[in-house]
């Protein structure tokens, strides 16, 4: 069932909050395997069914997610439970507060199931790179006799990874252990691994969403992420966790009207652009094939599928990663192991305490993020590098803003450009190339500022899940989700078989 179902159920009484939170809480800890969580909070999250059911017995007001399982990725402010970005340097932290998205959540009524685990401080494509070790696929991914002993999951089964760096949300999610949770999306890291778990990554367009309590990577580029099972829940949770924050002074003040998605949408009409560009070197013939076959889909039925020009996206990756690392090192340089972070045990003077707190506190992928920031912020290389990397952004916003001038409603790409390889095969490349390839078809998204949801579409040769993406005007969410409605009907995705786990 996914979340727009068991709403119902809910209001008609044939299931409790507390039968839903037990059947989740037992598929937490049934999949423990996989690493999706690093902080379980199945107890409050129970006492929180038993309020649910007392105020639907009593015929109370319902909120729109009272009694529905939810989970939140570890980088969002949560009081009482540790944040830890997946790092050392956060160990331990206990918030005293609430991200605002965290917080729309828990008014609404749902119920807490945990913080999923991530790449440490969201740097990574892979799910693979967290002080708490990797999160595992669960497509594909076999399971040890016995799964809820402790044991330790058999790292000789060469499992496929999860994406990143919201891997933990996006596995909880496929596995049933909550109906939604919440991701971040800086280039891509809420999209990605929901195309290679199967389920809707949903990225709003920048503003719409508060980032207020979202610990910070690229304050220009991060945007709360929604994965679902299905585009009606990321509709669902669009709907809450939108609007202004007087926390966030980026969200937008204007009002938007909440997205609502016909039992049956339709795309004739539709004006749907292909990015020329984005048939990519690297891109496998699964991908081609799947997202052949969507655009003939949508030309059968009504759609004007047409080729567009993005021509200045050869020079995003680079242009991200510049504006990236500026950004990560101003953020990081707050973790210092006096004001914040971990520190470590050095008195010889403040310089070595410093340099001891962050060598033991970040690991190689973000001190390299910080090393590259702060080198192309010298002041003999700031014109050079970030001056020249923000016109390059905006090239690539008229890019986007001149197709959809010319009529262009919605773009169709690949998500990735494979499905999800194995772990063995990941970690042969270093972060940063990794980033470089997957990262390809979703961080010029986040440089525009405009909103995309992937939505599973077919299956590889060997079984895994393949994603495409749709593109959509800055605001444009109705229509967005609307069109990756329709697209999830024709195709109608063989769900991960929950009854094997």
């Amino acid at each position: 069932m996914n979340a727009f179902q068991v709403i119902s159920r809910l209001r008609d009484k044939s299931l409790s909050a507390k039968q839903l939170c037990e059947a989740c809480s037992r598929r937490v800890r049934k999949v423990s395997e996989l690493n999706a969580f690093v902080t379980e909070t199945t107890e409050s999250a129970q006492d929180a069914a038993r309020l649910a059911d007392e105020r639907l017995q009593k015929g109370q007001p319902l909120s729109v997610l009272d009694g529905i399982p939810v989970a939140v990725k570890d980088n969002y402010s949560t009081t009482g439970i540790q944040t830890s970005c997946g790092s050392r340097m956060l160990m331990g932290y206990i918030p005293p507060y609430n991200a605002t998205m965290v917080q729309k959540l828990l008014d609404q009524g749902a119920l807490l199931m945990g913080k999923t685990n991530l790449d440490e401080f969201a740097m990574g494509s892979g799910s693979t790179d967290s002080v708490f070790g990797p999160v595992r696929n669960p497509w594909g991914y076999k399971f040890s006799k016995s799964q809820t002993d402790g044991k330790k999951p058999n790292d000789e089964c060469d499992w496929h990874v999860t994406g990143g760096s919201s891997g933990g949300s996006a596995v909880a999610v496929a596995t049933g252990s909550c109906f939604a949770a919440l991701g971040s999306d800086t280039g891509g890291s809420a999209r990605s691994p929901a195309a290679w778990c199967g389920v809707v990554g949903l990225k709003p367009t920048y503003g719409l969403l508060s980032r207020h309590g979202l610990i910070p990577l690229v304050n220009s580029l991060d945007t709360p992420g929604i994965i679902t099972k299905t585009t009606d829940d990321a509709a669902i949770m669009l709907n809450v966790l939108s609007g202004h924050d007087i926390m966030d002074s980026t969200t937008v003040t204007e009002s938007h009207p909440p997205v609502q998605l016909p039992d049956k949408c339709s795309v004739k009409g539709l004006c749907v652009g292909i990015p020329k560009e984005y048939h990519a070197p690297g891109l496998s013939e699964d991908v081609v094939r799947t997202w052949q076959r969507a655009a003939d889909l949508l030309a059968d039925h009504g759609a004007k599928v047409i080729e567009v020009s993005l021509p200045h996206t050869q020079y995003s990756i680079v242009c991200y990663q510049v504006l990236g690392a500026c950004e990560v090192a101003s953020n990081m340089a707050r973790y210092d192991g006096i004001e914040y972070g971990l520190r470590a045990d050095v008195d010889e003077s403040t310089e070595a305490l410093y340099a001891a707190s962050r060598h033991q506190g970040f690991n190689d992928v973000v001190r390299g993020r910080i090393l590259c920031g702060n080198y192309f912020l010298l002041k003999k290389n700031y014109e050079k590098y970030f001056l020249r990397a923000q016109k390059v952004r905006q090239l690539i916003s008229d890019d986007f803003k001149s197709v959809f001038r010319s009529g262009v409603d919605v773009l169709l790409t690949p998500t990735l450009q494979s499905s999800a390889p194995k772990y063995s095969r990941f970690i042969m490349e270093d972060n940063r190339t990794r980033s470089e390839n997957e990262d390809v078809y979703t961080q010029c998204v986040n440089l525009a500022g405009l909103p995309a949801i992937t939505v599973p579409a077919g299956l590889s040769d060997n079984g895994m899940p393949i994603g495409l993406q749709l593109i959509g005007k800055a605001f444009s969410e109705q229509q967005l989700l609307s069109s990756a409605k329709w697209l999830e009907q024709q195709i109608d995705f063989p769900r991960l078989n929950l009854d094997c786990l």
